[in-house]
């Protein structure tokens, strides 16, 4: 079963809404320190199937939540990207979280695009933001890749709201000036 929404493509990935059939995915990236490490820290299994759930139920009651990567050469799971904004949260995300296999390739910077593309135009978003760790810097090389700045510290809800945490962004006008829309 797939969540309800629309699916993406770019030249390396498709970009879906969530599946039952993710959740291997999820929860190798939840439980890996490394790539689990700035979105949450580590989980266990019980933990990155919420997360998989809320993510699938944001796409049913919000009509917009992290897509899918999947990586069209292969079938993998690569992680989730996309459009994000919980309650409480200091604005309109587009946010990311790859599969340490899938780190280093472009596929962050691809997924992103193809998804700030997808809020501005069918969501309306005015601007997009991207809450990053300020030690990040991996994450912030994104962004930049994505044309956006540093716009100055954020807070998110709690449990996290006691981390440190840098907002980068861009407007829809700069976003479109870039990519011919």
């Amino acid at each position: 079963m797939i969540a309800p929404g629309p699916t993406l493509e770019t030249p390396r990935l498709l970009l879906r809404p969530t599946a039952l059939e993710d959740l291997e995915g999820f929860v190798t990236l939840a439980g890996d320190p490394e790539s689990a490490r700035f979105i949450g820290g580590v989980q266990p299994r019980s933990m990155a199937w919420r997360a998989m759930c809320a993510m699938a139920g944001a796409w049913t009651l919000r009509g917009f939540a992290m897509f899918s990567v999947v990586e069209k050469s292969s079938g993998r799971w690569l992680g989730r990207v996309g459009p994000w904004q919980p309650e409480g949260w200091p604005g309109t995300e587009v946010g990311w979280g790859l599969l340490r296999e899938g780190w280093g390739q472009g596929y962050a910077t691809e997924a992103a695009a193809a998804t700030m593309t997808w809020a501005f135009d069918h969501l309306g978003w005015k601007e997009i933001i991207h809450c990053i760790a300020p030690e990040n810097t991996p994450s912030q090389r994104v962004a930049q890749r994505l044309g956006s700045r540093l716009l100055g510290p954020v807070t998110l809800p709690p449990p996290y709201d006691t981390t440190p945490i840098e907002a980068w962004g861009q407007d829809r006008d700069t976003w479109r000036s870039r990519h011919g829309k």
